[in-house]
């Protein structure tokens, strides 16, 4: 009978630590294993390339003005696109979630279209419909509005590709938002603004800004749905992984490289930044 009774919480320490994948070890293993070939060390062949170029020929390269242009014009759509899908994904969102309404699943099921929609293939509808004779450009050209071969056209494939990437974030947490809540808030006489500066926002933040992380992430480095609706012109309309096409063209792999390490770094350095602000978020806010 003792016996029996020593088992019981051996048994139950077992049941408490049971998981169906195997221990910690192995599926470490394999992750670091994954990870180093797939991310380590295709991005560290691409840094070391880099490297190979002096000091002095990086700078002259980043310097040259049809490369400072196509940074700019990447790094500063892909933000404004991002911060207009932020807003607009929210709504959306709330929408998808707080409201019932006839063809809400399709609507829904619709907002994943640019994630199955091959690029090149969103670049030339986009193209087609955003031109002087398309169906929208059409209606644009009145007003002296091009949208098609401008930066105009490239913020739009922007938000085309980046839109999914904040709903599809901030989607569950709505969903997961407590509605009674905010009527118990209305209940005791708090109006629209405190309710959605204390109840709402507060978890809804890290979402959003995540959200708009991968989005302006997908933007910086997009090439197939834009390169068919920019006008490609250096220093005008030509964005940076087109630059890096071309060098790669002009079989100038180390500039290519350095490009591309660079924009990698800047990248990393804004997402890093985003998600600081959103751990600060959630320790402000005691998520």
């Amino acid at each position: 009978m003792s016996m029996s009774l020593a088992a019981v919480p051996t048994a139950r320490r077992r049941s408490t630590h049971y998981t169906a994948l195997p221990g910690f070890g192995p599926t470490l293993g394999v992750t670091l294993l994954v990870l180093t070939v797939l991310v380590v060390v295709p991005l560290g062949g691409m840094v070391l390339k880099a490297a190979g170029l002096g000091l002095g020929q990086a700078w002259h390269l980043l310097t040259v003005p049809r490369i400072a242009a196509a940074f700019r014009l990447s790094f500063g759509l892909a933000l404004a696109a991002a911060a207009v899908n932020g807003v607009a994904g929210l709504l959306i969102a709330w929408v998808l979630v707080r409201y019932s309404f006839p063809g809400r699943r399709f609507l829904d099921a619709l907002v994943d279209l640019p994630f199955a929609l091959p690029t090149a293939v969103a670049g030339i509808t986009l193209a087609a419909l955003y031109a002087n004779n398309g169906w929208i450009g059409g209606l644009l050209q009145p007003y002296g509005i091009a949208v098609s071969y401008t930066r105009l056209g490239i913020f739009v494939a922007l938000l085309f590709v980046g839109l999914p990437y904040v709903i599809r974030t901030v989607q569950p947490v709505l969903a997961d938002l407590e509605r009674e809540t905010e009527e118990v808030a209305l209940t005791l006489g708090a109006g629209f603004f405190p309710i959605w500066t204390r109840v709402i926002a507060p978890p809804l933040i890290p979402a959003l800004l995540t959200g708009m992380a991968l989005a302006f992430a997908r933007g910086v480095g997009e090439y197939g749905s834009v390169i068919f609706i920019a006008g490609n012109v250096p220093g005008i309309s030509e964005i940076l992984p087109l630059v890096i096409v071309v060098r790669l063209e002009e079989y100038d792999y180390a500039g290519a490289a350095l490009l591309a390490s660079v924009m990698l770094a800047a990248s990393f350095a804004i997402l890093l930044l985003i998600n600081l602000i959103s751990m600060w978020s959630r320790r402000r806010h005691g998520a």
